[in-house]
């Protein structure tokens, strides 16, 4: 066969573009690197709520907290090996601290009000959480790492909750909702708001319908994700550090709530299922692939993603 000019440029063009495929191809597998550390969260299988951790793909499943009281939430150390969680172990609703060796929880806190929701700042040194110990309602608050020195951030009317720290630890998320003080529940209008530690400087980030909650921000501190009602239904939602840019990641049938970051940023674990079963997803924020980490018939839910 007789070489022309024609099948020269047809097999040049060929290799340059089987080229172009594989470095996009190569391009858009280091966009989706797989996802890496320790997962925690809090799974009913055994009977009754306790605290896990698993490997970011599912594997390795671990019980931290083995008690039969209720063991709810979990926020990681730096050093991962330690979990901040409430438990009613003792009675009432207190905070403790869960080390991985499974020696005996660290209790903090010691109130008949609910202390709740505890979550550990960047430099292990502090702890934001919830408690009703001077309000009717729950309002933030911070103490040391061994409990002590515990002061008020916000005291009002208004249910708050969900509190997370900014990657640099100068600043808190968490929910407030805004309506009537007087009325009952807190199914109302909740909004993202953010402040610095001691409490100053206080902002609003969300403004829209339905109960927002659950605000984290990205390990670059850049962005925050959330989850929210629309259309009567729990989705996860991304938005810039300061309020703008707010999309809908997730906006499917399947309920969506407690989002937490992988370490590099580029996947959410998340809760997801609906009132028959909760399950642990991840979801990969720019391709939207999703894979699903946990399958029992019982609830789990409020990932916290840990890079140790």
């Amino acid at each position: 066969m007789k070489i022309t000019p024609l099948i020269i440029s047809i097999a040049i063009t060929t290799i340059l573009w089987s080229c172009k495929a594989k470095n996009t191809h190569q391009a858009i597998s280091k966009t989706r690197s797989e996802p890496i550390g320790t997962i925690a969260f809090t799974s009913s299988r055994d009977g009754n709520a306790e605290v896990y951790s698993m490997n970011a793909d599912g594997s390795q499943l671990k019980n931290w907290t083995n008690n039969p009281a209720l063991e709810y939430g979990s926020s990681w150390s730096p050093d991962g090996k330690q979990l901040a969680t409430y438990s009613k172990r003792d009675g009432n609703t207190e905070i403790y601290l869960i080390n991985s060796d499974g020696s005996e929880p660290i209790r903090l806190t010691n109130d008949p009000s609910d202390d709740v929701l505890p979550v550990i700042s960047p430099n292990g040194k502090e702890i934001a959480f919830m408690s009703n110990r001077n309000s009717s309602k729950r309002n933030l608050y911070l103490m040391n790492m061994d409990g002590t020195n515990i002061r008020t951030l916000t005291l009002n009317e208004h249910y708050e909750e969900s509190p997370s720290w900014s990657p640099d630890g100068s600043k808190i998320l968490f929910t407030r909702e805004l309506r009537d003080p007087n009325e009952k529940g807190h199914a109302g209008n909740g909004e993202i708001f953010v402040m610095d530690k001691d409490g100053s400087n206080l902002k609003q980030l969300t403004n829209k319908e339905g109960f927002d909650s659950g605000a984290v921000f990205s390990p670059n501190g850049k962005q925050i994700a959330f989850y929210g009602l629309e259309n009567d239904k729990w989705d996860l939602f991304v938005m810039d550090a300061n309020g703008e840019n707010l999309y809908n990641l997730t906006q499917d049938s399947t309920e969506c709530y407690s989002p937490s970051w992988s370490p590099d940023g580029k996947w959410l674990a998340y809760t997801g299922g609906s009132s028959e079963n909760y399950d642990i997803w991840i979801i990969h924020l720019d391709s939207k692939e999703r894979r699903r980490l946990t399958t029992t018939k019982e609830r789990d839910e409020h990932p916290s993603w840990s890079a140790n």
